[in-house]
């Protein structure tokens, strides 16, 4: 885990969802595994079930990752990544099953990710899982708005 110390039961359950099974602890591009296994996940649910998965990820994941980061002792650790799979729920949320929609979901969700456009720093900087949370929601929602543009042209 994080090194320095033995965690409890509660605290190693919290550490194994934060980090997406511990996909998060993958040295190189975490977040992108994140985004990649959310995805994945995803795939089959459409339309209301994927409306739940999505709120679920999105407020569970706010209240996992705020705790994650108190266990870790870091305001927003990098092996952390169910912000992504939350973001990528987002980013995919009423788009068609179908890999050209799902593909475009996702690169422009890692592009958004990385460059962070407003408001998305601002919010990144909140303490707790609003702070980690809230830039990769932010990020999932321009990508999906984008393609719902996209696809009524």
């Amino acid at each position: 885990m994080d090194g320095r110390r033995q965690h409890n039961f509660s605290e190693r359950l919290v550490l194994v969802i934060a980090t997406g099974g511990y996909l998060g602890y993958t040295p190189l591009a975490s977040g992108t595994a994140g985004s990649l296994i959310g995805l994945l996940l995803l795939w089959p649910l459409d339309g209301i079930p994927h409306l739940l998965v999505t709120l679920l990820l999105a407020g569970g994941g706010v209240l996992v990752a705020g705790r994650a980061a108190e266990i870790l002792g870091d305001h927003d650790p990098p092996v952390i990544i169910i912000d992504e799979i939350a973001g990528i729920a987002v980013a995919t949320l009423l788009l068609p099953s179908h890999l050209l929609y799902r593909g475009a979901a996702f690169c422009l969700f890692r592009l958004f990710d990385t460059l962070k456009p407003f408001p998305s720093r601002h919010i990144e900087r909140l303490s707790g899982g609003i702070g980690i949370m809230g830039d990769d929601l932010t990020a999932g929602l321009y990508s999906n708005l984008l393609i719902q543009v996209w696809r009524l042209f």
